[in-house]
């Protein structure tokens, strides 16, 4: 296949490349570069038939927003939200409710140009450059403030971004600092790379992110769960993300060892 680079954005060095570019190659996007491809073609080496875990980690985002809209849930932050693609948070929480606010914060600069332009005409909508390692930040981006209300619930989602934390970075200590600005109702929507005993793959894997990106980790299932501590889970708890709540039978090709590297789960404040 032949991959044409995405518009260039006047100071980024492309020859570095970014998770969110790397994501949105293994997700079939434009919006990459060489570097990017790179370092994907790399992680696919290891582990080929990875290609279906992208699109399954994008249909698990659109049927747990799905749900949250569905119950009532209108105000979304999508932090480390990556580039603007198919099946967005915002398209799946419009299509069940137009009231629904939804804010994407990444740090990325590609990020906010292109969010930016493709949610113009949105006005339900904003992106925010921020570091969701800083959560004073995030709230008090001016497009957050617009559109997010924290006396009232939120979803905050954090997908595929918390692994992207070292050890040394205290993630649980980040996630509850989040979990503190929630109200009652409020949920947490997150998912992470899962490293199961048995698979040497991993250690590859973590090896390549960590020298291309300088960031990427594999945590066991209890530390994932460990994210929601406090919480009210919501049913099947921390599962593969292909088996959360599907809408349709599960093919059995997506759940070989290959597609579950990434498990997730959804808790409310109560």
């Amino acid at each position: 296949m032949t991959h044409q680079d995405a518009p260039a954005v006047a100071g980024i060095d492309v020859a570095v490349p970014s998770v969110a570019r790397v994501y949105d190659y293994l997700l079939g996007g434009k919006d990459n570069f060489a570097s990017d491809r790179e370092v994907g073609d790399r992680l696919l080496a290891i582990a080929p038939d990875t290609t279906r875990t992208a699109p399954i980690h994008r249909e698990f985002l659109v049927r747990g927003v799905r749900y949250l809209a569905g119950i009532g849930v209108t105000q979304f932050v999508d932090l480390g939200s990556g580039l603007p693609t198919a099946d967005n948070t915002h398209q799946a929480a419009h299509a069940v409710d137009p009231r629904c606010s939804v804010v994407y914060v990444d740090h990325d600069p590609i990020v906010l140009a292109h969010g930016r332009a493709i949610l113009a005409d949105h006005p339900r909508t904003a992106v925010v450059q921020a570091d969701f390692r800083s959560p004073d930040d995030v709230v008090s981006a001016p497009g957050f403030e617009r559109l997010i209300d924290l006396s009232k619930p939120v979803a905050w989602l954090m997908l595929s971004v918390v692994h992207h934390l070292g050890d040394e970075e205290n993630p649980n200590a980040l996630v509850e600092e989040y979990k503190s600005r929630m109200t009652p109702g409020s949920h947490l929507f997150l998912s992470h790379f899962l490293r199961r005993p048995g698979d040497e793959r991993i250690d590859r894997l973590e090896a390549v992110m960590q020298e291309s990106l300088g960031s990427g980790r594999f945590r066991t299932q209890d530390e994932i769960e460990k994210y929601f501590d406090g919480m009210e889970m919501v049913h099947p708890g921390v599962v593969s993300t292909a088996l959360w709540r599907p809408t349709a039978p599960v093919a059995p090709g997506d759940l070989e060892t290959s597609h579950i590297l990434i498990s997730g789960g959804m808790a409310q404040k109560t």
